[in-house]
């Protein structure tokens, strides 16, 4: 029998790997890193002018866990961005500095070489500009840009670092280039989900999953009507229903069109199970409440997205709210989580 597991142990590995094609570009005196891109995914966007190097996601990595980017040295990246919570929290609203409570909810870092728009509202449009907003904002890091370089300036290892992935002293650019180059890296794609999908291996699911996949995707529960593709996000900006009336209007912050009050960005899915609490403002607690909130229709906001209404025949049962939840859960990528290319050297088994 331990022959039988070992071979299928060793079938198993060589699907995975089988299921990623590699691209990258050479690039002379660096050391090209070779971004793996699952099966079903389409060509990621990274900039021309910051290429992916090994020299280079290092340098992100390194910055990404150091709390010298915040006023109190006590703050990162990861510190709202943690890797075993699928890059988020589990609170409702994050901590930054001097224990300041942020605006909106941490949202998940996942596959974001595909993300075409940055924050809940949309309101950046690349990943090297995303750093800019928690860096400088007072109640997540609060520092100035140029404060952060002279840190790093002095700092007895970053100059080195810089030179070597950037070929310069530690500036602004260079600093929002390494750390976006780092979480282009954060792919997840080996969930159960995806070797039912896209490994096409039906076996994995078991029935109440098998029913929740097909109600996730039925006209019924309209699931898929905003959580599809890939990366179950269509990228849009929508109302939920979640309030009638919102505290925080969300896109409407950017674009100032009365059509966008209350949107928001349609949220990945992928290791959903992990990343509670949820929307926003992180006023839901579980998936079952989530999926409560959906069943009922919605607040009835002028604005709300056509995809969040209940009428009695289309209600989800008790049984049908379970086998969702469950082929939710299918959604949970181990692998991503615990890979030790995420997290700092010195946490490393």
């Amino acid at each position: 029998m331990k022959y039988l597991v070992s071979i299928s142990a060793v079938i198993f590995l060589v699907v995975v790997l089988a299921s990623f094609r590699t691209e990258y570009a050479y690039r002379p005196g660096k050391k090209n890193y070779e971004l793996k891109i699952p099966v079903g995914f389409p060509k990621p966007y990274i900039p021309e002018d910051n290429q992916l190097t090994e020299e280079r996601i290092a340098l992100g990595k390194m910055l990404f866990f150091d709390p010298i980017l915040s006023s109190d040295k006590k703050i990162s990246c990861a510190s709202c961005h943690i890797p075993q919570n699928s890059f988020t929290d589990s609170t409702r609203l994050s901590l930054g500095v001097n224990g300041a409570m942020g605006d909106r909810n941490s949202m998940p870092l996942i596959n974001l070489a595909w993300s075409n728009s940055f924050m809940w509202d949309g309101g950046v449009p690349s990943l090297e500009q995303q750093i800019l907003n928690p860096l400088t904002n007072h109640k997540e890091m609060n520092m100035k840009v140029e404060e952060v370089i002279d840190r790093l300036s002095s700092h007895p290892l970053y100059p080195k670092l810089f030179k070597k992935a950037y070929g310069t002293k530690p500036d602004a650019a260079s600093l929002f280039k390494a750390i976006a180059s780092f979480e282009r890296t954060l792919i997840s794609a080996n969930s159960k989900y995806d070797r039912f999908y896209y490994g096409k291996d039906r076996s994995v699911f078991n029935e109440s999953e098998y029913r929740g996949y097909l109600l996730f995707n039925s006209e019924k529960a309209h699931c898929a009507s905003c959580h599809s593709g890939f990366n179950f996000t269509n990228n849009t900006f929508q109302n939920n229903g979640l309030y009638k009336e919102y505290k925080d209007q969300g896109r409407y912050n950017i674009t100032f069109d009365e059509a966008d009050k209350g949107k928001f960005k349609v949220p990945t899915l992928r290791n959903v199970a992990l990343t509670a609490p949820y929307m926003h403002d992180g006023s839901i607690e579980t998936l079952e409440e989530v999926l409560d909130h959906y069943n009922k229709g919605g607040n009835d906001h002028p604005n709300q997205s056509m995809h969040v209404h209940r009428h009695e025949d289309e209600k989800l049962s008790e049984e049908e709210k379970v086998d969702i939840i469950n082929f939710l859960k299918t959604l949970t990528d181990e692998s991503f989580i615990n890979n030790p290319e995420f997290i700092p050297s010195n946490e490393k088994n």
